[in-house]
């Protein structure tokens, strides 16, 4: 038999950084959602001095982490490749 995972009591932000100069935002987290462990992509909007989470996101459970990881990581690559990033991933 597995041993349970653990669970997280509050969501824990694991990134954050500026969307758009309207100082939309996209955060990273890790969180527990009726009994499953999730990261979620969202985007953050300013409203009235504090960052609001809105529908605009991905979330999916933990397990998938590692995929969503490989893809991204390909994606760069890609990019990369293609001349769309430079080599530090700053985009021209």
């Amino acid at each position: 038999m597995s041993a349970r995972r653990p669970t997280l009591d509050e969501p824990l932000i694991i990134f954050k950084f500026w969307k758009n100069r309207k100082h939309d935002a996209i955060i990273v987290s890790l969180s527990t959602f009726e009994g499953k462990n999730l990261v979620d992509l969202r985007m953050h909007a300013m409203k009235e001095g504090r960052l609001v989470p809105t529908p605009k996101g991905l979330a999916m459970v933990v397990r998938r982490l590692p995929d969503l990881a490989k893809a991204i990581n390909n994606a760069l690559r890609k990019a990369q490749e293609l001349g769309l990033l430079d080599d530090d991933g700053v985009a021209e």
